[in-house]
């Protein structure tokens, strides 16, 4: 049985998953009350959960390596490259975790290994 490839993570989520995050955050709240979330988003510490716990928390759909974002991220895990780690926000009204900015390479670090530990920012 062959052993996962180790995934590799940057230390801190890179500059543009911030933007990318409030974009996608005005999309399900009013722009102050996502300006905020990303702002505690970058306040936040490092924490890291598995990617299957994430998927759970978070209900979403895993999408497969047809989608092309997930096939250049499982592509960066196949050749050693660095990932950004994902952010999250516990949402009380959904009673869920959104995947701020990382959704694509959560299906491909799901696909390349479900109990591989995922560094996160979560608010």
């Amino acid at each position: 049985m062959n052993k996962p490839k180790q995934v590799q993570w940057f230390d801190e989520p890179e500059e543009h998953n911030y933007p990318a995050a409030q974009s996608y955050l005005c999309l399900l709240y009013p722009e102050a009350d996502a300006n905020r979330l990303v702002d505690q988003l970058r306040a936040a510490d490092m924490v890291s959960f598995k990617a299957k716990d994430i998927f759970r928390a978070s209900g979403l759909s895993l999408l497969g390596v047809s989608n092309s974002h997930v096939s250049k991220n499982d592509d960066k895990i196949q050749n050693g490259v660095s990932l950004s780690p994902l952010l999250l926000v516990r949402s009380r009204i959904r009673d869920s975790v959104i995947v701020a900015d990382g959704y694509h390479r959560l299906c491909a670090v799901y696909r390349h290994n479900e109990d591989a530990w995922i560094p996160c920012k979560i608010t």
